[in-house]
C-alpha cells in the first residue's frame, strides 16, 4: 500500500492554525469532508475524538496519526497537515506535534488495511529526514513529493 494512493491532495493542509488537538482534528475533518463527498465532518470529528479519548494519536517526534472508521467510504482515505508552531496533542514524548496524518476506513472493513497504512506511516516518521524534508516543503507540490519519495523507499 502507497500513502499516494490514498492520500486526498484536497485535504492536505500546509499550515493548520490552532491552539489544541480539537481544533487540528476539527480543521482537518472538515478538509477531509469537502474533498470526499462520502465524509461528514461532524460525525468524523466525533470518531476522531472518541479515539483521542482511548489514548493520543501522538506517536511523538513531533508526529501525530489520528485515525478511525466510518460509515460510508468505499475505501481507505487520508489527509495530512502541517503546523509550524506545533500543538500540544497529548504526544507519548510530551512534545508539540507539528506534522498529523489522518487516516479514515470504512466502517465495515477490516482492521488489516488500516492497521498497514498506520505501521507504513509509522515507518516513515522514524526518520528524521522525512520529518524534516516535510516540515520545510515549500508548497503543496513539494510535501507530496516527499511523501510520493518516501513510498518508493518502501
Amino acid at each position: 500500500m502507497r500513502i499516494m494512493d490514498i492520500l486526498v491532495r484536497d485535504a492536505v493542509i500546509l499550515d493548520v492554525v490552532a491552539d489544541n488537538k480539537d481544533e487540528v482534528l476539527g480543521q482537518m475533518a472538515q478538509a477531509l469532508a469537502a474533498a470526499v463527498p462520502a465524509v461528514d465532518a461532524d460525525r468524523l470529528l466525533e470518531v476522531l475524538r472518541e479515539r483521542e479519548a482511548l489514548q493520543s494519536t501522538g506517536i511523538g517526534e513531533g508526529v501525530a496519526i489520528p485515525h478511525g472508521k466510518l460509515p460510508g467510504l468505499d475505501g481507505l482515505v487520508a489527509g495530512f497537515a502541517r503546523s509550524g508552531a506545533g500543538v500540544d496533542f497529548e504526544s507519548i514524548d510530551g512534545q508539540p506535534t507539528h506534522l498529523f496524518f489522518l487516516l479514515v476506513v470504512p466502517e465495515h472493513a477490516g482492521g488489516r488495511q488500516h492497521l498497514k497504512a498506520l505501521a507504513r506511516i509509522s515507518r516513515f516518521c522514524r526518520h528524521d529526514d522525512f520529518r524534516k524534508q516535510l516540515s520545510e516543503a515549500a508548497g503543496l507540490d513539494e510535501v507530496l513529493k516527499v511523501i510520493e519519495g518516501e513510498d518508493e523507499k518502501f
